[in-house]
């Protein structure tokens, strides 16, 4: 149920983003990403998504592909959590992974990589992955599927993946013993029901896990008025898009990063938050350390290794910092992501 007063503002904020007629998905990073905010504000009123083609799968790997590749983003999100779950599940011969934000599952493949150089033995690696069908398309999760199973036999390690609808949380799913489990749960996996994150950090915790990894890319704000929200994450995503610019890349791939990639996490930032109670929330961090999870500090390897993938990308403008317990990665002095590592 759409909140009442949301719902007026989204209207509100939608009639003045109409009146300017430079928004495109073409153009400088505040026109583009103001278009995308102006195309989850009209879903908002009743227009209705999109469905996905298994053509739109073949665009968005190589959306992803190319992003990977001119931006330090994923590199800095995917060796950042890696190594601290590495560091935490050190001495454990069975690994169980619950991912709230699979992807494409290239992260697990990198982490596959380390396990046999970190240990004596490699341990068996297991990966619960909940994944919804209005982000997921099975095209999508069949092939990760099998390119993570496929990479895993060429390595020898012993490797299992369970898909569980992110939308049927009923469905209980029981650790096995002897089992060390990580959770990984960007702050943006609950998004889409900000409402429901006490509820997910309880099924979390009742896990068990040695550690959960968090990503935050400061767009999701339920501590926030609507429109301040909508304001926050437009100017988040702007200096993403202005990132991005930096890179030079062609105007096709770009479009094709931020329509693929970006524009559905857009939707899912306005849409989650419209769709909210009109009260504001406690920040994120909050409700973490209420829900008995305290932050645990990266190490100085992680850390410097962070730097060291800034050093090798092909754009200058971009560094990480220390900022109490967190790694936060910086695009001309403005936050783009912060990575945090918790315990229960």
């Amino acid at each position: 149920m759409v909140g009442t007063g949301n719902f007026t503002h989204a209207q509100g904020i939608l009639a003045r983003l109409n009146q300017h007629q430079q928004l495109s998905p073409i153009g400088k990073p505040l026109y583009r990403a103001a278009f995308y905010f102006k195309e989850a504000l009209q879903l908002s009123l009743g227009h209705k998504p999109r469905t996905p083609t298994p053509f739109d799968v073949i665009f968005k790997m190589g959306a992803y592909k190319v992003f990977s590749e001119v931006s330090p983003l994923i590199q800095f999100i995917n060796f950042t959590c890696n190594q601290a779950i590495l560091e935490s599940l050190e001495d454990a011969d069975r690994i169980h992974i619950v991912d709230f934000d699979i992807g494409f599952g290239a992260q697990w493949a990198s982490f596959m990589q380390e396990l046999p150089r970190n240990r004596g033995i490699t341990p068996s690696l297991k990966i619960t992955a909940f994944a919804s069908p209005s982000t997921h398309h099975p095209i999508e999760l069949g092939l990760m599927q099998e390119n993570l199973t496929q990479f895993a036999n060429e390595i020898g390690i012993s490797f299992e993946l369970d898909v569980i609808n992110f939308d049927s949380l009923d469905q209980i799913f029981r650790a096995s013993e002897n089992e060390a489990i990580a959770v990984n749960f960007p702050v943006w996996a609950a998004s889409g029901q900000p409402s429901a994150l006490p509820s997910l950090l309880r099924l979390i915790k009742q896990l068990n896990p040695k550690i959960v990894v968090s990503l935050d890319r400061g767009s999701d704000r339920s501590d926030l008025s609507f429109p301040q929200h909508v304001l926050h994450a437009l100017q988040s995503y702007i200096n993403l898009f202005e990132s991005l610019d930096a890179a030079n890349v062609t105007s096709d791939a770009l479009n094709k990063i931020e329509r693929f990639l970006l524009q559905p996490k857009i939707e899912s930032t306005v849409l989650g938050r419209l769709r909210g109670p009109d009260k504001m929330m406690p920040n994120w961090k909050t409700v973490f350390a209420s829900s008995g999870f305290s932050p645990v500090p990266f190490s100085n390897f992680t850390e410097t290794q962070a730097e060291c993938v800034l050093k090798r990308a092909q754009v200058r403008g971009f560094h990480v910092e220390k900022r109490h317990a967190f790694l936060v990665l910086y695009w001309q002095g403005r936050e783009l992501i912060s990575a945090s590592a918790w315990r229960c």
